[in-house]
Order: structure tokens, then C-alpha cells, then sequence
């Protein structure tokens, strides 16, 4: 079975920068969309950016210009790289992989907690 787990959040002052990774094991397919998403409690989780297998990426546009993601195919890993965070950044930040080779999956991680000091 496929497992995404992610890793490097934490907490960090507004303006400060994060790189979340999320790393796909447990199937030699490939994922051709992997991305993030983000949810704070008693809210609805919501996209953060996406990037397929070729490179085009989709981004919230809360977060454009300040977060950058992108993947090493060779590794099935993607990564978050957030800069100018803002507390309003403050969320568990969840791998997502969908596999479209078939009955199209969907694959999440357990999530990291990212918390932005005012």
C-alpha cells in the first residue's frame, strides 16, 4: 500500500520561511499529481499547490509568490517551500498524491503541524 509521510514543520516567527517534504513509498507507480493542503480546526481543508508529474503547478492565491513547490519524480517526493510566513499561515499541512493511471486515488499523509508567531 502506498504511504505519503511528511516531515519538516514546526514553529517559526511571521516572516520567517519552512520546507515541508512528503515522501511516497510503498508503489513503483508513479504519482501524477502531488501537492498540499492545509486545515486549521474547525475549518475546511483547503488546497495550498499542487504540481504534476510534468511540472505544472497550480497555486492558492493566498499563497503565490511566497510558497514554491516542486517534486523529484526519481524519489516520488514533493516539496513546500514557504517564505514570508504569516500567521494566518498557521495550519496541519497535508500531503495529497493522486494516482490517474486507472480508477483515479487519492493518497494523504497524517500531516505536519507549521504554527507562525505573531
Amino acid at each position: 500500500q502506498v504511504q505519503l509521510v511528511e516531515s519538516g514543520g514546526g514553529l517559526v516567527q511571521a516572516g520567517g520561511s519552512l520546507r515541508l517534504s512528503c515522501a511516497a513509498s510503498g508503489t513503483l507507480r508513479i504519482l501524477n499529481v502531488m501537492g498540499w493542503y492545509r486545515q486549521d480546526p474547525g475549518k475546511q481543508r483547503e488546497l495550498v499547490a499542487v504540481v504534476t508529474s510534468g511540472g505544472t503547478t497550480n497555486y492558492a492565491d493566498s499563497v503565490k509568490g511566497r510558497f514554491t513547490i516542486s517534486r523529484d519524480n526519481a524519489k516520488n517526493t514533493v516539496y513546500l517551500q514557504m517564505n514570508s510566513l504569516k500567521p494566518e499561515d498557521t495550519a496541519v499541512y497535508y500531503c495529497n498524491g493522486r494516482y490517474l493511471g486507472g480508477p483515479i486515488i487519492d493518497y494523504w499523509g497524517k500531516g505536519t503541524l507549521v504554527t507562525v508567531s505573531s
